[in-house]
């Protein structure tokens, strides 16, 4: 009879507890509103709620099995390793060279052009 009364005594201290559900519901408008805080009419507003509390209640609530849908999205990961800048600015140089020397026989007969014609404009120009 005792042993009953004592586990009854020690269930009901454990909810008393961690009354999660009871915070929960009265800090679920100020959860919605962010981690940190949020902007109100140009001007940023912290929580109400510290940090550490808000901590303790997330971890009652995951410890109890629930779900906690009021953590920011997660970035994607970087897929790009890094290295020094010189190095991938070097490769690009190397990329755009190797292009622009596709290119260079048409350049230089463009160039070649540009230059007889501008020769022809002035001969015209002294011939008048």
């Amino acid at each position: 009879m005792a042993g009953k009364g004592v586990g009854s005594v020690a269930k009901a201290v454990a909810e008393y507890q961690y009354p999660w559900r009871e915070k929960l519901a009265k800090y679920k408008d100020e959860f919605a509103k962010g981690v940190w805080g949020y902007w109100e009419l140009g001007a940023w507003k912290p929580l109400s709620i510290g940090a550490r509390h808000r901590a303790r209640i997330r971890k009652e609530v995951l410890l109890a099995g629930e779900d906690w849908p009021y953590d920011p999205e997660r970035k994607e990961m970087k897929t790009r390793r890094k290295g020094h800048k010189c190095d991938r600015i070097s490769a690009e140089k190397r990329a755009n060279t190797a292009k622009l020397m596709e290119k260079m026989p048409q350049m230089l007969l463009d160039y070649k052009k540009r230059r007889w014609q501008k020769k022809m404009k002035e001969e015209d120009k002294g011939k008048l």
